[in-house]
């Protein structure tokens, strides 16, 4: 009784649902995996310009108007930031003329207001039909091509 190869006792109660725990969302995450190889180097990634990103749209037939559409929703996520942003200051500074309080919702306003423009983009641009993952992960392989790592 007690001795290692008992089954009671190879896992404590925190490892055994700690692992419950890191499989359960590890399953519910697993569209990261596809980003892990870039991600995870031991030298990064070349930098790459606007110039690059439209040879790359113009190149690839399948993916290209796909990376252009998800680029063009980025707009749709910075105006939705700024009017965020600006909207719930001027309101937080008109009733509280407080700089704290202003400037905590002037940053709290900007990461709603670019999470509802991005949602917006998504339903205007109908990136839900897209891949937009998959494009993205063949821009980086054809730049890492082309840069020779």
């Amino acid at each position: 009784m007690g001795e290692p190869s008992d089954p009671l006792h190879q896992q404590s109660f925190f490892k055994k649902h700690w692992e419950g725990f890191t499989e359960f969302w590890g399953d519910r995450f697993s569209f990261l995996e596809n980003y892990s190889r870039f991600l995870r180097r031991d030298k990064p990634i070349p930098s790459w310009s606007d110039s690059d990103v439209q040879e790359f749209i113009a190149s690839d037939p399948i993916h290209g108007p796909t990376l252009r559409t998800a680029r063009e929703a980025v707009n749709f996520g910075l105006t939705g930031s700024v009017i965020g942003a600006v909207s719930t200051a001027g309101v937080a500074w008109k009733y509280s003329r407080s700089v704290h309080g202003a400037g905590l919702s002037f940053l709290a306003g900007g990461v709603f207001g670019w999470t509802f423009g991005h949602e917006v983009g998504n339903h205007w641009l109908q990136l839900y039909r897209l891949d937009t993952m998959a494009a993205q992960v063949k821009f980086i392989e054809w730049w890492e091509k082309k840069c020779g790592e």
